[in-house]
Protein backbone atom coordinates (compact mmCIF):
# COMPACT_ATOMS: atom_id res chain seq x y z
CA UNK A 1 0.00 0.00 0.00
CA UNK A 2 2.89 2.16 -0.57
CA UNK A 3 2.43 5.29 -2.85
CA UNK A 4 -1.19 6.08 -1.52
CA UNK A 5 -2.42 9.94 -1.32
CA UNK A 6 -5.23 11.55 0.39
CA UNK A 7 -7.99 13.06 -1.50
CA UNK A 8 -11.50 14.51 -0.83
CA UNK A 9 -14.03 13.43 -3.31
CA UNK A 10 -17.57 15.74 -2.61
CA UNK A 11 -16.25 16.58 1.51
CA UNK A 12 -15.72 12.64 1.96
CA UNK A 13 -12.10 11.44 3.00
CA UNK A 14 -9.98 8.28 0.59
CA UNK A 15 -6.89 6.91 0.31
CA UNK A 16 -6.02 6.27 -3.16
CA UNK A 17 -2.96 5.13 -5.48
CA UNK A 18 -1.25 8.26 -6.38
CA UNK A 19 -0.89 7.08 -9.65
CA UNK A 20 -4.68 7.61 -10.71
CA UNK A 21 -6.10 9.94 -12.55
CA UNK A 22 -9.11 12.09 -10.73
CA UNK A 23 -11.69 9.54 -12.85
CA UNK A 24 -9.97 6.38 -12.04
CA UNK A 25 -9.67 7.18 -7.91
CA UNK A 26 -13.43 7.92 -8.00
CA UNK A 27 -13.80 4.85 -9.72
CA UNK A 28 -11.35 3.57 -7.34
CA UNK A 29 -12.66 5.14 -3.84
CA UNK A 30 -16.29 2.70 -5.03
CA UNK A 31 -18.65 6.06 -7.39
CA UNK A 32 -20.01 4.45 -10.40
CA UNK A 33 -19.88 7.15 -13.09
CA UNK A 34 -22.57 7.00 -15.15
CA UNK A 35 -22.65 10.53 -16.32
CA UNK A 36 -19.67 13.31 -16.30
CA UNK A 37 -17.49 10.87 -18.31
CA UNK A 38 -17.63 9.71 -21.36
CA UNK A 39 -13.89 8.75 -23.60
CA UNK A 40 -12.13 9.08 -21.08
CA UNK A 41 -9.12 10.15 -23.33
CA UNK A 42 -9.79 13.95 -22.91
CA UNK A 43 -11.53 14.19 -26.00
CA UNK A 44 -15.40 14.74 -24.93
CA UNK A 45 -14.62 17.36 -22.01
CA UNK A 46 -17.66 15.22 -20.07
CA UNK A 47 -15.53 15.07 -16.82
CA UNK A 48 -15.06 19.05 -15.88
CA UNK A 49 -13.10 18.83 -12.58
CA UNK A 50 -12.64 21.38 -9.68
CA UNK A 51 -9.98 21.14 -7.37
CA UNK A 52 -8.05 22.42 -4.35
CA UNK A 53 -5.21 21.46 -2.50
CA UNK A 54 -4.55 21.93 0.86
CA UNK A 55 -2.71 25.14 1.68
CA UNK A 56 -2.83 26.52 -1.82
CA UNK A 57 -5.79 29.50 -1.79
CA UNK A 58 -6.17 28.92 -6.02
CA UNK A 59 -9.24 27.08 -7.19
CA UNK A 60 -8.23 25.23 -10.08
CA UNK A 61 -10.12 23.39 -13.04
CA UNK A 62 -9.40 20.40 -15.16
CA UNK A 63 -10.75 17.06 -16.90
CA UNK A 64 -10.58 14.46 -14.37
CA UNK A 65 -9.71 11.58 -17.03
CA UNK A 66 -6.17 13.34 -17.28
CA UNK A 67 -5.34 14.99 -14.22
CA UNK A 68 -3.60 12.86 -11.72
CA UNK A 69 -4.40 12.86 -7.94
CA UNK A 70 -2.89 14.79 -5.94
CA UNK A 71 -1.99 14.47 -1.95
CA UNK A 72 -5.12 16.61 -0.27
CA UNK A 73 -6.57 17.23 -3.39
CA UNK A 74 -10.44 18.44 -2.39
CA UNK A 75 -12.40 17.54 -5.57
CA UNK A 76 -15.75 18.28 -6.71
CA UNK A 77 -16.79 17.68 -10.19
CA UNK A 78 -19.11 20.21 -12.17
CA UNK A 79 -22.76 19.39 -13.29
CA UNK A 80 -23.09 19.73 -16.95
CA UNK A 81 -23.49 23.45 -17.45
CA UNK A 82 -26.52 24.81 -20.13
CA UNK A 83 -24.39 26.46 -22.69
CA UNK A 84 -26.43 28.50 -24.81
CA UNK A 85 -27.01 27.00 -27.99
CA UNK A 86 -28.95 28.98 -30.45
CA UNK A 87 -30.54 27.29 -33.55
CA UNK A 88 -30.11 28.04 -37.16
CA UNK A 89 -29.38 26.76 -40.69
CA UNK A 90 -25.74 26.48 -41.53
CA UNK A 91 -27.34 26.76 -45.36
CA UNK A 92 -28.97 30.22 -44.34
CA UNK A 93 -26.48 31.88 -42.22
CA UNK A 94 -23.45 34.15 -43.84
CA UNK A 95 -20.07 34.39 -42.25
CA UNK A 96 -20.33 38.44 -41.63
CA UNK A 97 -19.91 40.24 -38.27
CA UNK A 98 -23.74 41.11 -37.97
CA UNK A 99 -24.67 36.42 -37.77
CA UNK A 100 -23.09 36.76 -34.10
CA UNK A 101 -24.78 39.87 -33.20
CA UNK A 102 -28.09 37.56 -34.16
CA UNK A 103 -27.01 34.78 -32.70
CA UNK A 104 -24.98 35.36 -29.80
CA UNK A 105 -25.06 39.22 -28.87
CA UNK A 106 -23.70 38.83 -25.41
CA UNK A 107 -20.25 38.34 -26.67
CA UNK A 108 -19.96 41.64 -27.37
CA UNK A 109 -20.81 42.19 -23.44
CA UNK A 110 -17.10 40.94 -23.03
CA UNK A 111 -15.04 42.91 -19.97
CA UNK A 112 -11.96 41.39 -21.08
CA UNK A 113 -11.67 39.93 -17.40
CA UNK A 114 -10.07 36.67 -18.99
CA UNK A 115 -11.47 34.26 -16.46
CA UNK A 116 -12.38 32.00 -19.75
CA UNK A 117 -8.78 31.54 -20.79
CA UNK A 118 -7.35 30.92 -17.18
CA UNK A 119 -9.95 28.48 -16.75
CA UNK A 120 -9.67 26.05 -20.15
CA UNK A 121 -8.74 22.83 -19.71
CA UNK A 122 -7.04 22.65 -22.46
CA UNK A 123 -5.34 25.58 -22.35
CA UNK A 124 -6.62 27.62 -25.00
CA UNK A 125 -7.13 31.80 -25.25
CA UNK A 126 -10.09 31.83 -25.23
CA UNK A 127 -11.05 35.50 -24.81
CA UNK A 128 -8.24 36.06 -27.71
CA UNK A 129 -11.36 33.71 -29.78
CA UNK A 130 -13.85 35.43 -29.00
CA UNK A 131 -12.20 38.93 -29.51
CA UNK A 132 -11.90 37.23 -33.59
CA UNK A 133 -15.72 36.33 -33.15
CA UNK A 134 -16.82 39.68 -32.49
CA UNK A 135 -14.69 41.23 -35.38
CA UNK A 136 -16.17 38.34 -37.90
CA UNK A 137 -12.65 36.92 -38.25
CA UNK A 138 -14.07 33.47 -38.26
CA UNK A 139 -10.50 31.64 -40.02
CA UNK A 140 -8.52 33.36 -36.68
CA UNK A 141 -11.51 32.05 -34.59
CA UNK A 142 -12.15 28.89 -35.61
CA UNK A 143 -8.12 27.87 -35.53
CA UNK A 144 -7.72 29.46 -32.16
CA UNK A 145 -10.76 27.53 -31.07
CA UNK A 146 -9.69 24.01 -32.89
CA UNK A 147 -8.60 22.15 -29.84
CA UNK A 148 -11.76 23.06 -27.46
CA UNK A 149 -13.68 19.88 -26.18
CA UNK A 150 -16.81 21.80 -25.36
CA UNK A 151 -16.52 21.19 -21.40
CA UNK A 152 -17.88 24.27 -20.44
CA UNK A 153 -15.74 25.63 -17.66
CA UNK A 154 -15.10 28.67 -19.48
CA UNK A 155 -18.75 29.71 -19.50
CA UNK A 156 -19.16 28.80 -16.19
CA UNK A 157 -16.71 31.25 -15.10
CA UNK A 158 -17.43 34.10 -16.92
CA UNK A 159 -19.38 36.79 -15.93
CA UNK A 160 -20.77 37.88 -19.04
CA UNK A 161 -22.70 34.83 -19.91
CA UNK A 162 -20.72 34.08 -22.91
CA UNK A 163 -21.25 30.18 -24.37
CA UNK A 164 -17.79 30.43 -25.65
CA UNK A 165 -17.49 26.56 -26.85
CA UNK A 166 -20.93 27.40 -28.55
CA UNK A 167 -19.58 30.56 -30.59
CA UNK A 168 -16.30 28.75 -31.64
CA UNK A 169 -18.05 25.79 -33.31
CA UNK A 170 -20.77 28.40 -35.46
CA UNK A 171 -17.08 30.29 -35.89
CA UNK A 172 -15.66 26.87 -37.18
CA UNK A 173 -18.80 25.71 -39.09
CA UNK A 174 -18.80 29.13 -41.11
CA UNK A 175 -15.09 29.06 -41.82
CA UNK A 176 -15.46 25.40 -43.17
CA UNK A 177 -18.48 25.90 -45.17
CA UNK A 178 -18.01 29.88 -46.84
CA UNK A 179 -14.55 30.32 -45.71
CA UNK A 180 -11.59 27.56 -45.79
CA UNK A 181 -10.66 26.27 -49.28
CA UNK A 182 -12.19 23.88 -51.15
CA UNK A 183 -10.53 20.17 -50.28
CA UNK A 184 -11.41 17.60 -53.61
CA UNK A 185 -9.46 14.76 -52.09
CA UNK A 186 -11.90 15.37 -48.70
CA UNK A 187 -15.15 15.17 -51.26
CA UNK A 188 -13.59 12.12 -52.93
CA UNK A 189 -12.54 10.25 -49.30
CA UNK A 190 -16.27 11.08 -47.94
CA UNK A 191 -18.30 9.55 -51.23
CA UNK A 192 -15.46 6.67 -51.01
CA UNK A 193 -16.61 6.33 -46.95
CA UNK A 194 -20.46 6.46 -48.39
CA UNK A 195 -20.05 3.88 -51.02
CA UNK A 196 -18.55 1.68 -48.14
CA UNK A 197 -14.98 0.99 -49.54
CA UNK A 198 -13.52 0.83 -46.01
CA UNK A 199 -15.57 -1.53 -44.09
CA UNK A 200 -13.05 -3.76 -43.83
CA UNK A 201 -10.42 -2.10 -42.64
CA UNK A 202 -12.56 -0.33 -39.90
CA UNK A 203 -13.99 -4.36 -38.93
CA UNK A 204 -10.73 -4.90 -38.62
CA UNK A 205 -9.39 -1.42 -36.77
CA UNK A 206 -12.15 -1.93 -34.07
CA UNK A 207 -10.72 -5.90 -32.58
CA UNK A 208 -7.66 -4.32 -32.51
CA UNK A 209 -6.60 -3.49 -28.82
CA UNK A 210 -6.50 -0.11 -27.90
CA UNK A 211 -2.86 0.61 -27.43
CA UNK A 212 -2.33 -0.63 -30.69
CA UNK A 213 -4.72 1.70 -31.90
CA UNK A 214 -2.26 4.03 -30.13
CA UNK A 215 0.37 3.28 -32.01
CA UNK A 216 -1.21 2.82 -35.51
CA UNK A 217 -2.29 6.84 -34.77
CA UNK A 218 1.04 8.25 -33.75
CA UNK A 219 2.77 6.80 -36.41
CA UNK A 220 0.48 7.36 -39.49
CA UNK A 221 1.07 8.90 -42.31
CA UNK A 222 0.29 12.18 -42.65
CA UNK A 223 -0.61 13.90 -46.34
CA UNK A 224 0.81 16.78 -47.39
Amino acid sequence: MENMVHVFLMGKQYEVPSNLTIMGAMEYAGYQLVRGCGCRNGFCGACATIYRIKGDRELKVCLACQTKVEDNMYIATLPFFPLVKQVYDINKVKPTEAVMMQLYPEIYSCIGCNACTKSCTQGLNVMQYIAYAQRGDFEKCAEESFDCVMCGVCSSRCPAGISHPQVAMLARRLNGKYVAPGCGHLDERVREIKDGTFEDLLQNLMQKPIEEMKELYNNREIEK
